[in-house]
């Protein structure tokens, strides 16, 4: 008998999945922060922000988050990592600290940089922008509570994160910076995401929208998927990652047929698995049908005039307000310069058979029976627009179990 071919581990090493927005942030004194909020199910107090950023007519009012808290009869502990000899971040360097040192400058100031939150919305008598360092983000959403302003324009950077609720994958833009943009910054709502592409993954061409439909892999790491244990009994820390077939779209000019070719030779797989880094804008416009005073139908115009009806509130009322556009769209592969001080030399990120595809079939994808999948919904996620209400305690399950 054959010997079977031995699965590579999943792993994102060289993997990137980030974001920058660039516009006016959205306050609203009723939804965007909450503070000090008790869980229902737990001793666990918690700070959250749930910021639209708008981005401008084309990309849209577009969601980010950061939540943190404390369990108030537990210790608590803030994972952490150190800096290596030449003050950058030392990964390999990993410990932690009590959650009440997070403010002691003896022990910050050994802590590499990337461990830290950093919000610059305020300047100094000298016009200079003042940057806070935060350790912990139910530190640093207080502090934007108390000083983010509705309409300041802001540049946000953070990191995606998947999740999947309701059999659906949401895609959450949790906050790593928030500083006041730079002169020359226009509004933008952009998006850096390395994925699994397969043969399968570029589709038949949508010529209304003008776009090639992409599907690829995502990789993200569970503790619990579809009702399987991924930590093997607490041996395997923080899980397994679940490859997650995400849609994302790549546009063309229908006019040109050299922008017809580069998508099929992008994205087209012969076989196994492409590891692909692309750059992307998200769109996520109101998708709101505006109607004027000329489409209105004459039984409405006349209770206009009849004074029934303002014509402003009449308008209001035959707006289609349809459900709310959500693209990610890609728009060009990731080129970076490789090599030596002395040799460098440009290079599409596009790496072939990173892995066969026989290694993303894992047997716990398959979901287990309906009566052991509650432990699952609990740790899900769901990031919602202002009008939804968001489960604050599910969120705070999968913060608690990471």
């Amino acid at each position: 008998m054959a010997k079977q071919k031995e699965k590579k581990v999943l792993d994102k090493k060289g993997w990137v999945q980030s974001f920058e927005l660039i516009g006016k942030a959205c306050i609203n004194k009723d939804y965007t922060f909450k503070i000090d909020e008790h869980s229902k199910k737990s001793d666990w107090i918690y700070n959250s922000v749930n910021l639209n950023v708008d981005c401008g007519e084309r990309f849209g009012k577009v969601v980010c988050e950061l939540m943190g808290g404390y369990g108030a009869g537990r210790n608590n502990i803030i994972y952490v990592h150190g800096k290596d000899e030449d003050g950058g971040d030392d990964f390999e360097n990993r410990y932690q600290i009590d959650f009440d040192d997070r403010f002691d400058e003896d022990i910050l100031k050994d802590i590499g940089e990337l461990c830290f939150i950093k919000i610059g919305i305020e300047k100094d008598i000298n016009d200079k922008v003042v940057v806070n360092k935060f350790l912990h983000a139910y530190d640093a959403i207080k502090y934007l509570s108390e000083n983010l302003k509705d309409g300041t324009e802001i540049k946000v950077r953070g990191q995606l994160k998947y999740t999947v609720y309701d059999e659906h994958i949401q895609v959450r833009k949790e906050i790593n910076s928030i500083y006041l943009p730079k002169e020359k910054d226009k509004y933008k709502a952009a998006f850096t995401q390395s994925m699994l592409l397969d043969k399968y993954s570029i589709g038949k061409a949508d010529k209304e929208k003008c776009v090639f439909p992409i599907t690829a892999y995502i990789l993200e790491k569970f503790k619990e998927y579809n009702g399987n244990d991924l930590t093997e009994g607490g041996s395997v820390k923080g899980g397994k990652f679940v490859p997650l077939r995400k849609a994302f779209e790549y546009e063309y000019d229908p006019e040109d047929e050299k922008s017809i070719g580069r998508a099929a030779k992008l994205f087209k797989v012969k076989k196994d698995m492409t590891l692909i880094t692309c750059e992307g804008v998200f769109i996520e416009g109101g998708a709101v049908v505006q109607t004027t005073e000329d489409d209105l139908p004459d039984d409405i115009k006349e209770l206009v005039e009849m004074g029934a009806y303002t014509l402003e509130e009449a308008l209001t009322l035959c707006t289609d307000k349809v459900g709310k556009e959500r693209r990610m769209l890609l728009t060009r592969p990731v080129i970076k310069l490789v090599g030596d001080d002395n040799n460098k030399i440009p290079q599409i990120q596009k790496f072939d058979n990173k892995y066969s595809e026989d290694d993303l079939v894992l047997d716990y994808l398959i979901k287990k029976d309906e009566d052991e999948d509650e432990a699952v919904e609990e740790s899900e996620t769901e990031t919602t627009d202002q009008d939804d209400e968001i489960d604050y305690d599910a969120m705070i399950d999968s913060i608690l179990d990471a």
